[in-house]
């Protein structure tokens, strides 16, 4: 049987939820950076006894709260989500331990049998975001598909994508013809861009 992705791909409200990074490094790093560029709002509390000199220039341009300590499941208190990244592994799986009995959501960095979730290849233009995934299998390909739609996704996407919420807010009947309206007046637009071609 072929194997698939099973995974269920949500948007989350980054500002609204309480981030939690355990490390200081070069992962910590890279999460945090991905992070910010998608959700520059988001609500990001970090903890280790050392951080990079980047590390801390990146948390405090964006408001990253830093705390100077080793892990202690204490640190878990009100967070939704945490970002496991320390070079310890004995660490970063008593961080999955701990997030796994207050049901909180955990993603050990590189470690695929210790997360609840993957953080993907993102590509945002306005307010269109496609997120890549390959199961945490090969995040090298999700990078490749993610210049790929990078280069594929119109620049005025966005302009569209305002336009047809304006024209959705004029039409008329019930959800099931505004529906019917928009999927017409959008198979145009792709129709006449295959035309143009």
């Amino acid at each position: 049987m072929e194997e698939r992705n099973n995974l269920y791909p949500v948007f989350l409200k980054a500002k609204n939820l309480s981030l939690l990074i355990v490390g200081g490094g070069n992962v910590a790093e890279e999460k945090l950076t991905f992070l910010l560029k998608s959700s520059p709002n988001a609500s990001v509390t970090m903890v280790s006894p050392m951080y990079r000199e980047d590390t801390i220039t990146l948390a405090n341009k964006f408001g990253v709260e830093m705390i100077v300590k080793k892990y202690h499941k204490r640190f878990l208190k009100g967070k939704h989500i945490v970002i496991a990244t320390t070079d310890v592994p004995v660490v970063n799986i008593q961080v999955y331990k701990d997030c796994r009995k207050r049901s909180k959501l955990v993603n050990v960095a590189d470690n695929p049998p210790y997360c609840d979730f993957y953080m993907g290849g993102i590509v945002t233009k306005g307010n269109v975001k496609v997120a890549i995934s390959t199961n945490g299998k090969s995040p090298t390909t999700a990078k490749r598909l993610r210049q790929f739609f990078e280069e594929v996704i119109p620049e005025n996407i966005d302009d569209l994508v305002k336009n047809l919420n304006e024209y959705r807010k004029t039409i008329k009947g019930d959800f099931e013809e505004k529906v019917e309206t928009l999927n017409e007046f959008t198979k145009g637009l792709i129709g006449k861009k295959e035309v143009e071609k």
